[in-house]
């Protein structure tokens, strides 16, 4: 069942395959009838609960997961339709119809859980399946009861309110009006009067909006402490990592992780910015337009067309491997991407997968930078797991946890140093060396991410000018090389607003920083021997979610990222590779 072929056991099974051959645009959407879906879920429950033998338990199984995986499809179907145009009316009464059915719709998954986790037959469906699986709905047990129903409910709307209030930004600036997405070149700009200016514009816009930006996450942290503390809980924290689905790690375990950031990261990141500000001929620390600029001749840009940048992804995945091969024809052939950004699309970028078409989604918005080849190398990378697992029963194990998930596409990256230059051509040298001193230098702020979300958490009752202090104090121990007075919206500590994470899924963002340092040691493996660094990534891949992140990174030869031994190592091997990098020539 984990192979990238479709199984042949069953005629359902190949119907299904076949239907796999749809393209995007062609797949049919209807709204789903919530009210079916309750009755079925209760039967259901009561089905398994009645059942006589294992056979008979696990055809209720099946069933469910096969249900669960065509309701599933139909909501994605939507919010990637939204997402694609925010304007369109009807995709925009569609996601507010799930963003009110979905939390309704929890409390018959709930019973549906419950029946499956005491279920006598539960040792045997583990056996078959994964014990992951049942993990992990103890957990969905313990995040839910019907009497958070109105929270959850007003949560999904204000993240909706959040996205779109940020997808409608129109700024001004140099004559013309552009997105928040469309902005990003021009904050990249090699001058300086202009890179700052762009920064200010931006900044401006957070700003004219600071209000409506307090009002949203005051009332999110609100809701979502009532919700903990209604569970039982002393605030939302623990439900945080509950609906997180932390299944093999703790607050304690995050709290180390820290730790060992800010002894072994901050110091080699610190580094890395004061030998930028030499080489532009500023003053450290830099504030946040000079941090942006890495070479006084500009940072390293993709060359040619967005159809040139998609042509040298093909080629790479072409290249890397045969699984990748089929994997990259198959998205392109099917119209599984939209990665231009216009006017109404939502910001941001992800990955995500229609179940009932055995397929991934890659949602992105290029915006002529870098940015643009990580997202044909990240958010595929994420793709091409989903397409590895896709045939994984049941539809949840398709995916590991989240940050297992951001191994994949942060290693991704990695894996495409070779075909750099079809990305980048001369600026090569320099995007190698920006990707990897990125990537390190990433990982404290996303650190600070997570450890502010915990302060405001335990302490909801925090008002807005709290917030924004103890994200100031937060940057001086996570990133002492920012300065953060010369643009008025930095100044007054609401970065964090910009951070959709914050708003939309609390204490995801401790998970890329989890990732990037599995990444970092598969980097480390790619100098040495990029064949067996991949025969590694397969590895960790393949099991998909039937095994929980610490087993996969185990499973690949790797060291776990709570350990200070691994971040200790990856600081050594990069900081050593960055002081050496040849950057003779550019200025």
């Amino acid at each position: 069942m984990r192979s990238s072929k479709p199984p042949s056991n069953t005629g359902t099974n190949i119907r299904r395959y076949i239907c796999n051959m749809l393209k995007f645009p062609e797949m049919p959407y209807e709204r789903p009838d919530i009210e079916a879906a309750k009755q079925f879920l209760a039967q259901a429950a009561a089905r398994l609960e009645a059942a006589e033998s294992f056979e008979a338990a696990d055809a209720v199984f099946v069933e469910v997961n096969e249900r669960s995986t065509q309701l599933d499809t139909m909501f994605t179907i939507s919010h990637i339709r939204h997402d694609i145009n925010t304007e369109d009316k009807f995709y925009d009464a569609e996601v507010e119809f799930a963003d009110a059915a979905l939390p309704e719709l929890q409390e018959y998954a709930d019973r549906w859980n419950r029946a499956l986790v005491f279920s006598r037959w539960r040792p045997g469906l583990e056996e078959k399946y994964s014990r992951v699986a049942f993990l992990n709905k103890e957990l969905a047990l313990r995040a839910f009861s019907p009497e958070i129903v109105p929270e959850l409910q007003r949560e999904n709307a204000l993240c909706t309110e959040y996205s779109k209030l940020l997808a409608s930004a129109q700024i001004e600036f140099e004559g013309g009006v552009y997105t928040l997405s469309q902005l990003t070149p021009f904050k990249q700009d090699p001058d300086d009067k202009r890179r700052l200016a762009a920064w200010k514009a931006e900044g401006a816009w957070y700003m004219s909006h600071a209000e409506k930006l307090d009002s949203i996450y005051d009332e999110l942290v609100r809701l979502r402490d009532t919700m903990g503390k209604k569970l039982g809980h002393e605030g939302y924290v623990p439900l945080g990592y509950d609906r997180m689905q932390r299944n093999c790690y703790t607050k304690e375990d995050v709290e180390s992780f820290r730790k060992a950031v800010v002894k072994h990261i901050v110091p080699l990141a610190d580094a890395v910015y004061r030998r930028q500000a030499e080489r532009l001929g500023k003053a450290y620390p830099m504030n946040y337009a000079d941090n942006a600029l890495e070479f006084r001749s500009g940072n390293p840009k993709p060359q040619g067309t967005p159809d040139d940048i998609l042509a040298a992804g093909r080629r790479f995945y072409h290249e890397l491997s045969p699984e990748t091969a089929e994997f990259i024809d198959f998205m392109y052939d099917n119209e599984l991407l939209d990665v231009l950004s216009r006017k109404g699309k939502a910001g941001g970028g992800y990955c995500t997968t229609l179940g009932s078409y055995h397929c991934p989604f890659i949602f992105a918005n290029f915006n002529g930078t870098s940015h643009d080849v990580e997202v044909i190398t990240h958010e595929a990378g994420h793709a091409f797991a989903n397409f590895t697992g896709r045939f994984i029963v049941p539809g949840e194990c398709q995916w590991p946890s989240l940050e297992a998930c951001e191994v994949h596409s942060m290693s991704m990256e990695f894996f495409a140093w070779p075909w750099a230059e079809y990305f980048f051509g001369p600026d090569t040298r320099k995007f190698r060396y920006t990707h990897l001193s990125g990537a390190l230098t990433f990982i404290p702020y996303g650190t600070m991410v997570d450890h502010f979300q915990h302060l405001v958490y335990e302490k909801p009752e925090m008002s807005p000018a709290e917030r924004n202090e103890t994200w100031r104090e937060l940057t001086a121990v996570y990133m002492p090389w920012m300065k953060l007075d010369d643009i008025p919206f930095y100044g007054e500590g609401r970065a964090w607003q910009r951070q959709h994470h914050i708003y939309e899924s609390p204490f995801y963002y401790i998970d890329y920083c989890l990732a990037q340092t599995v990444s970092l040691q598969f980097w480390a493996e790619i100098q040495k021997d990029a064949k067996a660094a991949w025969e590694k990534y397969m590895a960790y891949t393949r099991p998909a979610g039937t095994k929980t992140f610490k087993e996969l990174v185990a499973g690949a030869g790797l060291d776990s990222p709570f350990g200070e031994a691994a971040m200790k190592t990856i600081a050594e091997a990069a900081g050593k590779w960055l002081e050496g990098y040849d950057l003779s020539g550019i200025v």
